[in-house]
Formats: C-alpha cells, structure tokens, sequence
C-alpha cells in the first residue's frame, strides 16, 4: 500500500535523524527512546514498531552511514593489494585506504555531509560496551583485513604491541576527521590547502606512521615519566585525573 508506505518511511528517517543528533549530543546511554520521540514528535511505540527499540535504532542509524564507508575502504585496500602484486602495501598506502573515504563520504550532503566525521569520532570514543560490541561485530572482517596488511608492512611488531598501535592510531584519526578545532587548525594555517585529502594526508601520515614504527618499549624497566608523576602524587602535588589546585597569593582574604 503506497499511501502507507510513505508515511512509514518518514517516520522511520524521522527517528534515525533525531537519534544521529541527540548521540551527538548525550552518546549512547545518554539518550532515552523518550527523548528519541519526543524530539521526533513520533509515538513513544513508533522506535518498537520500526527497529525493536532503542538498541536496534542506534544499530540501523549507525550502519547506513558506516556500511558505505568500510565498504570503500576495503575496496581501495584490495586496489592497492593488486596492483602490489602481493608485496606488503606501505604504512602510507594503508592509512590512505583508511582515511580518504571518510572524507569523500563526508562531501556527499545525502550520506550526511560533514556531520558524518562528527559521527565517526564520537561512535569511535562512545563507553557504551552495547555500541562498541555491536561495531566490533559488524565491522570485524574489515578491521581484520586492515591489521593483517598493517603486520605485514610491519613485521618487526609483536601482534599484541601492533593491537595497542592501531588503537591509539585510530584515536589521533578520528579525532583528525571528527574535530572540529583540527579542522580549523588547517584552515587558519593553509586556508588553500584545507580542501585537500592528499595534503591533510601528507601532514598525518608521519605522526601517525613514527607512533607505529616507534622502538619496541622495555616494559621491566622503570619508565621516567611514570615514576615521576608517582612521586608527585605520593608527595600530594597532583592528584590523578585532576589539575593541580591554584595556590592563593599570599596576603589573600579567604572567602567567606
């Protein structure tokens, strides 16, 4: 039936935009189906009767804006493993295969535009163990794919070590793609070159490719900077997670 059809269709990218916009906003767990509808003007039933709840909303939203995006990526690391003719690919070429969608991605206003990166960063650091399980599973044969060319571009790297690498690796990345200060970085210091992939590549690629390559560390060994900021903490100069507290001037009334 046409005529229901389409009013369905429209509540269903009702719920799927609002619940993009309040993720932004809250993440995950932060973000009640209450809320959901209530932006949306929908039923509270209506994120049931379209996607099973909460958790199958969030699953829908999030995988028609990734499919797309690991679905590119492991094309253009299959290009470039064929045209290698079965060398390992460069530290380069892989971050190339990782990066450049997502920002081509990001210029098409239907796959949503800018705000795309915005999502990309924010599902990548969200705490929620049900979104990060979910992208985990879906996204497992591509993240597989990605860490098998990374350990063979770098074969010195004991699998465990070559984990904790992408992993930080992929923070500084999306953080590069999804924030906005990075962004404006660029313009304010190349207002010509902040359009181009390439150029914004170039500038990231070496930061990113020297936390990779780094010398393996001596984990049996005191590290300097750990056992300072231990001292500082047992002398009770810093206290961890917080900034150390402002000292008053001396002379200074005390407020009431």
């Amino acid at each position: 039936m046409p005529t229901l059809a389409r009013p369905r269709r429209a509540t269903a990218e009702r719920l799927l935009a609002t619940a993009e916009r309040l993720f932004f906003a809250h993440g995950y767990d932060g973000t009640s189906s209450r809320m959901i509808t209530a932006a949306a003007r929908v039923n509270l039933a209506a994120i049931n009767y379209h996607f099973r709840g909460k958790r199958g909303l969030f699953q829908a939203m999030l995988a028609r804006r990734f499919d797309a995006l690991h679905e590119a990526r492991l094309a253009l690391l299959d290009t470039d493993e064929r045209v290698a003719g079965g060398e390992a690919l460069s530290c380069e070429r892989i971050l190339a295969a990782l990066f450049v969608p997502a920002l081509r991605l990001a210029r098409e206003p239907k796959r949503g535009g800018t705000d795309f990166l915005r999502l990309l960063g924010r599902a990548y650091v969200d705490p929620s163990p049900e979104l990060r399980a979910f992208l985990s599973e879906r996204y497992a044969p591509s993240i597989a794919r990605f860490k098998e060319a990374f350990a063979r571009a770098l074969p010195e790297i004991a699998p465990r070590e070559l984990s904790w690498r992408l992993h930080f690796m992929m923070g500084a990345l999306a953080y590069t793609l999804a924030g906005t200060d990075a962004w404006k970085l660029i313009a304010a210091l190349s207002p010509t070159e902040a359009a181009s992939d390439q150029r914004l590549l170039r500038r990231l690629a070496p930061f990113l490719i020297a936390g990779l390559q780094a010398p393996l560390p001596d984990l049996s060994a005191d590290d300097p900077i750990v056992s300072l900021a231990d001292s500082r903490v047992a002398r009770g100069a810093l206290t961890p997670g917080l900034a150390p507290a402002a000292v008053p001037a001396r002379g200074a009334r005390r407020a009431a």
